[in-house]
């Protein structure tokens, strides 16, 4: 299915947009002067409403590329704030020993609750194969308690080693740093449905920038463009 159709600029335009966006955390407004520069006049309100319908949709069409995780790694799980409309609003993030993007997920609240829809949102994208026999997070109780329901469900292997040991995070901590400075340069968001989407368009564009769907274009310097505008012909 087309998702472009109806819109006056073409794909490439809007998809170049969505992708620089979230990239490289800048404001619609400088957005729209960069565009404007290349002889595209187009209002930074149009640019907020491309990334709201195609950051997501591109997410979802990427996720197979990118999001592969390794048995063999380990996983470590954090949570970082994030202000949504003058409030916090909690981003859990899992990447692995290598800092890949395993996957993330944001919640109005931080407890048991949130870390085990988090954790189940894993387990549910990963094979059996790729669940790895250790998981790191900080000492917050509410993973104990979400990798212990999960694992009475059947949904987490029995021998899933939880340490948790805070040194041993400083991979993730790293990562949280990275993602705020793109998300500061974007002036923040009004809602968490606005917020959520625009994260998923980030994350993705940082996964590829890890290099996480590089097998798929052995490296050539337009293959991530290419990658992004060919998930998008079908």
């Amino acid at each position: 299915m087309n998702v472009f159709i109806g819109r006056h600029f073409s794909r490439d335009i809007i998809l170049w947009a969505v992708r620089w966006y979230c990239k490289y955390g800048i404001s619609y407004r400088e957005m729209q002067e960069m565009l404007a520069e290349r002889g595209v006049n187009v209002d930074h309100t149009t640019i907020y409403r491309w990334v709201q319908c195609y950051a997501p949709e591109m997410e979802k069409r990427l996720r197979w590329y990118w999001r592969q995780p390794s048995g063999f790694c380990s996983w470590h799980l954090d949570e970082t704030y994030i202000k949504v409309n003058g409030r916090w609003a909690y981003l859990y993030q899992a990447v692995d020993s290598k800092g890949r993007t395993i996957d993330f997920y944001l919640s109005p609240r931080r407890n048991s609750k949130a870390a085990y829809r988090f954790l189940g949102k894993i387990l549910n994208n990963v094979k059996g194969w790729q669940v790895p026999r250790l998981i790191n997070t900080d000492k917050a109780p509410t993973y104990d308690r979400a990798l212990a329901l999960l694992k009475q469900e059947g949904r987490c292997p029995p021998d899933v080693q939880h340490w948790q040991i805070k040194y041993l995070n400083n991979i993730i901590e790293c990562d949280h740093g990275k993602l705020k400075r793109i998300i500061s340069a974007t002036l923040g968001f009004k809602s968490m449905k606005t917020a959520y989407a625009t994260i998923k368009g980030i994350e993705v564009m940082r996964a590829l920038r890890k290099g996480q769907a590089e097998s798929f274009y052995f490296g050539h310097p337009l293959g991530e463009m290419r990658l992004v505008s060919r998930v998008f012909e079908r």
